[in-house]
């Protein structure tokens, strides 16, 4: 890939550091090189080029999970970064999925001719969430039933009692027996008027059942006829392309919402269907949860997106969730509750750690989370933008991202990266 005219002179921002830090940094710090191919991310500021590919790396071994996770704070370069690296991807024969909150990722669909889909209250695009077309038989039930267990769990601030898990169980069951893609309305309309058959099964009568399902049956209305209505409550859109490389998820026109981790269930929760579409015809797919902190700090949200972390293996993706700051995985819930505990699972299912520099607030909670070494730690509030530190598996090495000359259309959401 090429990045600039080979003629001019290459001008990257200092990185000032001392022959102490470097001689902690080498060789004990500083990968020597992992020996696989990947995209190009920029300069190792120790020498030579940087690449990387999770896929590759877990084929040779190197990694054991594909997944990655990047801290940054606004304006240090965390969201070039990611844009370009996606773009990068696209030259390998790679997919990129995103799940986008602030509407920041129109310019990567559009560089290879696809329109993001915007999501809105009232729009005329649909995802139905049920869709999960890429599985088949027990398991998509069972996905289906985890997926609307999150759901109703994050609304109702609660988990189901066993009443209304059995009852949203039939309703499922029923619907799936009457239609080959349940959505949301089935539901809610099966939630309301069980079937004889259903309560005979548990000694009970179809009012009580009703009665038992009346408070989900009605907190999925929200999304059918309440304030969240015209985006999930029908069959996706005909017009949406699910063998596209590249989907962009854009639901800027909610983000500040309370319910703003609830849509993005709904929407991964499509795509993660999709994924398994691309995953039967042997394509390998990057997953992005952009403003991640909106998911994990909902218990019932995060158990489901752990899960999906996973599978990644088995679905052949590798997951990206991008965060502010490292503490966002500790605010999410306080010490000591599940919220935490998932929270830092997905951090321990994630072999890839991208972290831009970090206020000096947030370096001794970094340093626990992540497990930096002492040189890590005295680096990471003083990276320049642009500079990351990486850490790969049991390798550890510092990158200057470097931006091509034709990806800055990219980026220009981000106005503090277009001199990089």
């Amino acid at each position: 890939m090429k990045f600039r005219d080979a003629s001019a002179p290459l001008s990257v921002a200092a990185h000032e550091t001392t022959t102490r830090h470097v001689g902690a940094l080498y060789p004990l710090l500083h990968d020597t090189g992992h020996g696989t191919p990947g995209v190009v991310i920029g300069l190792d500021l120790l020498g030579g080029c940087f690449s990387y590919d999770p896929f590759e790396l877990y084929a040779a071994g190197i990694l054991s999970s594909p997944n990655v996770v990047v801290f940054g704070q606004i304006g240090r370069g965390k969201s070039s970064f990611v844009k370009t690296y996606l773009h990068r991807q696209l030259a390998f024969g790679r997919s990129t999925f995103v799940v986008d909150p602030k509407g920041e990722y129109g310019p990567l669909a559009r560089s290879i001719g696809c329109e993001p889909l915007s999501l809105r209250p009232g729009g005329s695009l649909r995802l139905n969430p049920l869709d999960l077309v890429g599985s088949s038989g027990d398991d998509i039930d069972a996905q289906r039933l985890q997926l609307l267990e999150s759901l109703l769990g994050s609304s109702l601030t609660r988990d189901l009692v066993p009443r209304e898990r059995t009852v949203l169980e039939f309703a499922l069951a029923s619907v799936t027996q009457r239609v080959q893609v349940p959505t949301l309305p089935h539901l809610i309309e099966a939630l309301f008027s069980p079937e004889e058959n259903s309560a005979k099964q548990v000694n009970s009568t179809c009012h009580e059942l009703a009665e038992d399902g009346r408070d989900i049956a009605l907190e999925l209305r929200r999304l059918v006829h309440g304030d969240l209505k015209g985006m999930f409550d029908a069959e996706t859109s005909s017009s949406i392309d699910l063998n596209g490389r590249v989907i962009v998820l854009d639901l800027s026109a909610l983000y500040g919402s309370e319910a703003l981790g609830l849509l993005m269930v709904c929407a991964t929760s499509w795509l993660h269907g999709v994924i398994q579409r691309h995953a039967l015809l042997h394509r390998r797919v990057i997953l992005v949860v952009d403003e991640a902190w909106a998911i994990l700090k909902d218990v019932a949200v995060a158990r489901w997106l752990q899960s999906s972390w996973k599978l990644a293996r088995a679905w052949g993706i590798s997951n990206m969730a991008v965060l502010h700051r490292v503490s966002d995985l500790q605010a999410v819930g306080g010490e000591g509750s599940e919220q935490r505990s998932l929270a830092e699972g997905i951090l321990l299912d994630s072999e890839t750690r991208v972290i831009y520099a970090q206020p000096a607030g947030e370096i001794d909670s970094a340093a626990e989370l992540l497990s930096l070494t002492k040189p890590e730690v005295e680096l990471l509030g003083r990276l320049n933008r642009g500079t990351a530190l990486w850490k790969v598996g049991n390798h550890s090495s510092l990158v200057h991202h470097i931006v091509g000359p034709g990806e800055h259309s990219l980026i220009d959401t981000d106005e503090a990266m277009r001199s990089l």
